[in-house]
């Protein structure tokens, strides 16, 4: 991956105090509801006694207005008119991760890190000043999927519009100097020194060796030391020109516009990339053997990186295996995970689960590090844990807590303009439809115990587990027993 952002401290911190002020706004009453100064002055814990306004009710969240159109060129487009802030939020989000990689592993990244080191008359120092002086932020990034660029800027013309010029120069006119190209090959070369001595790491990129195989999933995305000293100026042209083309583009924007002057903006950042169609979607994996993989390491800890198969993006079982995973480790504490390997037993600082959805088939992955003469019998626990929870699914208890709980945060997903933005590239990339945040809160409310197990035990089996460990090979021990007070661990910061 790669971001790299040059931050306006003063207007982030301006945006930040805004938010805030919203957000502890709305607890107690609807965004448009007047307030007399009287009230204003009440002590604080008023504000909070009105938690207990909500009655089980889950809080009030920003209902939005997706506005949707393609130009020209063939770009969708996705607009939220948010006058809040004087500012904009622009996002555009291209099939363009390292599933596009074909034979030379490593060239999306590259490519994609390459776009603000120099456009016609520009070098990156001066790229990065122009941004600075305006108070713009540009931002980039390329995983598996996607890569992505954004641009945030204050929403008067006198900054837009020179803001929205340089963002054009940087998508759709890099110039990939030499000396940009040697400087961040040297970066990503000195990142796989790292990765050596990093266990995590290395049980991540066998775990997706093993997992996708030959598929485009299946290699690192940022290359490896073979493939990434052989990629060409010519090559990274190449990539952009197809990869990058408004046809193969989702433009996402927010912020203190009228629906006229983001058709303009959007139809202005469309040509200003190159023309060409969408490219073809990933297809989709084969399952890959299960089994363990050792990857013996000298630390005091064991990385357990627990994976399958799981599902599309689109997978009409996405809410109730979202909801599911919630349940069993999705959810921090108090999951089934959380309460068995971590507090009834003191084996691990964290454990997590989750689906990750994409274009073809994401893994579904548990991760969690252990004391290395524990590792055998906390993995073997950990399967125990999700091979009853297949079986017998959650409990009503759990499913209605993990409800409220999802309840309480979602509003937080459109909380910013940026997160926001997030949100409609999203739904413009994986082709949801406009209406997706509130078909999904109102899918995962209506879901039964009944429903969700059914969804978990569909899309999991206890058998197709691909595991990956990495630490030491040491003499094993026994697990202690569950208990309200489990032993204390060695205290430290978990490896990572």
């Amino acid at each position: 991956m790669s971001k790299r952002n040059g931050p306006r401290y003063a207007l982030l911190g301006l945006f930040l105090i805004a938010l805030l002020a919203a957000l502890a706004f709305t607890v107690k009453r609807a965004p448009d509801a007047a307030e007399p100064a009287a009230q204003a002055t009440q002590p604080d814990d008023s504000q909070l006694q009105s938690l207990a306004e909500l009655d089980g009710k889950e809080p009030a969240r920003r209902k939005l207005d997706i506005q949707s159109w393609q130009t020209a060129e063939g770009a969708k487009v996705l607009f939220v008119e948010a006058r809040e802030l004087p500012m904009f939020d622009l996002r555009l989000t291209y099939a363009a991760g390292s599933s596009q990689d074909g034979d030379v592993q490593g060239l999306a990244v590259l490519t994609n890190a390459m776009l603000n080191e120099g456009v016609p008359g520009k070098d990156v120092g001066a790229i990065a000043a122009g941004f600075e002086s305006l108070g713009a932020e540009f931002g980039n990034g390329a995983y598996r999927d996607m890569a992505v660029t954004s641009l945030r800027s204050l929403s008067a013309a006198e900054q837009r519009e020179p803001a929205l010029k340089l963002f054009e120069q940087v998508i759709g006119q890099p110039t990939f100097p030499a000396d940009s190209l040697a400087r961040i090959k040297n970066q990503i070369l000195a990142g796989f020194e790292f990765q050596k001595q990093n266990p995590g790491k290395l049980a991540s990129l066998e775990l997706f060796e093993r997992l996708y195989g030959k598929h485009p999933y299946g290699h690192p995305s940022e290359g490896t030391e073979q493939s990434v000293p052989g990629i060409s100026r010519a090559q990274l042209q190449a990539f952009h020109a197809k990869a990058y083309a408004a046809g193969n583009a989702v433009i996402a924007l927010v912020g203190d516009l009228s629906r006229e002057e983001a058709e303009a903006m959007a139809a202005e950042v469309s040509a200003a990339l190159p023309k060409g169609p969408a490219l073809a979607k990933t297809v989709e994996p084969e399952a890959p053997k299960p089994g363990l993989t050792h990857i013996d390491f000298p630390s005091n800890q064991t990385h357990l990186l627990i994976a399958q198969l799981g599902i599309d993006r689109n997978d009409p079982d996405y809410a109730a295996l979202y909801l599911g995973n919630q349940v069993f480790g999705g959810g921090g504490f108090g999951t089934r995970l959380m309460t068995e390997v971590r507090e009834k037993r003191g084996l691990t600082y964290g454990v997590y689960s989750g689906f990750t959805g994409m274009q073809a088939r994401g893994p579904f992955m548990i991760n969690l590090q252990t004391r290395a003469e524990l590792s055998e019998g906390t993995l073997q626990l950990v399967k125990d844990l999700l091979g009853e929870y297949i079986a017998n699914g959650p409990t009503q208890e759990e499913l209605d807590a993990a409800k409220r709980e999802m309840a309480g945060s979602f509003p937080l997903s459109t909380a910013s303009n940026s997160a926001i933005v997030g949100q409609l590239g999203a739904i413009g990339f994986y082709d949801l439809p406009l209406t997706y945040l509130e078909d999904f809160m109102g899918q995962v409310q209506a879901l039964s115990v009944e429903q969700v197990k059914a969804a978990m035990a569909k899309h999991l089996d206890p058998e197709a587990l691909v595991i990956v460990s990495a630490g030491p090979t040491v003499a094993q021990k026994e697990l202690p027993p569950p208990t309200d007070k489990p032993a204390e661990q060695p205290a430290g910061v978990p490896e990572h």
